[in-house]
């Protein structure tokens, strides 16, 4: 597959086997882009990717997460069972579209580990990365650090997810056993305090900042002693268990709180968080993944109807109409959604999961508002 995207100003992206070339010579289609940003999508720092299609779970504010998660089997386990009727590949691949409807590309998914996430064919990228859920719940730490540490590889775990005291030991608990390093991507890290900063910072952790999911949950975000401290940050959505809807939410919540410039919020969803991972950098030149978006509004500002057209490995995933000579000349089956009142392109069965989705659960149609 050749093909190359022309935007206004005589900008152009050529891509050829799933990978930007130079947009010279001969190519087999070329899609004008009338209006837009083309850009590289974004990577989504912290998902849950089977669990996007459950409402709004608990009565919060809590203490801390374990009181939540504890909180939700004893409540909540109608609301629960209804979820899990739905088979696990269509949640996953829900939790994929919500993912395309916020720019995101490239995907952490903080659980266990899935058959077919890792498919050519899932439509957004989805890394294998070493995570433990968390002090608490996790089985073995020590085991899940001691796997990471041998491949030489990061490890995402909740970190001092909660405000009492339990919450706020577990920065100190992790150093005192000897797993607190420049491996550790600390998600939450809501409960910390001026010496848990500096024991992340001297240890070169980085923060997975989730912040509609912390509010939801404790009415209370990572302070910003951590968030403008010079710790790496890195942006999460969370699932839409506890949070808003899609990175778009997420960055137009954290930029409201001022706690970093535009530029580092920016590069938690792009290269700071490519460097943390050890992934491929975010980029549109040549050689690169052709992981793009094009966007009809600034990042900063945009809502899932701006997503003019999402790529991933050269397949567009999503994308207006005016696209659709490109998803037959990538040879993507689609289906009409819509989102914002605007009628989309998504790869099949992507629509047909949204609408078993939003019958199950009309709570999750927001991410298509």
């Amino acid at each position: 597959m050749r093909y190359r995207l022309d935007a206004p100003g005589g900008n152009a992206v050529a891509v050829e086997n799933g990978r930007i070339v130079v947009a010279d010579g001969e190519f087999d289609l070329v899609v004008n882009i009338d209006d837009g940003e083309i850009r590289p999508g974004l990577i989504n720092a912290h998902d849950h990717l089977q669990l996007n299609h459950y409402p709004r779970l608990g009565e919060p504010p809590y203490r801390n997460s374990y009181e939540w998660g504890n909180d939700l089997h004893a409540r909540f386990s109608g609301e629960i069972a209804r979820a899990k009727t739905l088979d696990r590949r269509s949640a996953l691949l829900f939790g994929a579209l919500k993912n395309l409807l916020g720019a995101v590309t490239t995907v952490v998914h903080h659980d266990v580990w899935y058959a077919g996430l890792d498919d050519a064919g899932f439509p957004v990228r989805v890394p294998r990365v070493h995570n433990a859920h968390s002090l608490g719940f996790e089985p073995d730490v020590d085991a899940a650090f001691a796997a990471a540490a041998t491949a030489q590889r990061p490890i995402c775990i909740h970190v001092a997810e909660g405000l009492d005291e339990i919450a706020g030991a577990e920065v100190q608990m992790l150093a005192t056993r000897g797993l607190l390093d420049e491996r550790v991507l600390a998600v939450h890290a809501i409960a910390v305090d001026c010496n848990d900063v500096n024991a992340l910072r001297e240890a070169g952790a980085a923060v997975v900042w989730c912040p509609t999911s912390n509010r939801f949950l404790f009415d209370r975000d990572a302070p910003n002693a951590l968030i403008g401290s010079g710790i790496d940050v890195l942006l999460g959505t969370d699932s839409l268990l506890t949070a808003a809807g899609t990175m778009f939410d997420e960055l137009r919540a954290a930029r409201a709180l001022g706690f970093i410039a535009d530029a580092q919020l920016l590069d938690g969803v792009g290269e700071t968080a490519a460097r943390r991972f050890g992934f491929e950098r975010p980029s549109l030149d040549a050689g690169s993944a052709a992981d793009i978006v094009v966007l009809n509004r600034p990042v900063l500002e945009a809502l899932p109807s701006d997503v003019s057209l999402a790529i991933i490995a050269g397949k567009p995933r999503l994308g207006d109409a005016q696209y659709a000579e490109l998803f037959d000349y990538c040879g993507v089956r689609t289906e009409c959604l819509i989102v914002g009142g605007k009628p989309k392109l998504v790869a099949a069965p992507l629509a047909d999961i949204a609408g078993r989705v939003c019958e199950l659960t009309p709570e999750c149609a927001r991410i298509l508002n």
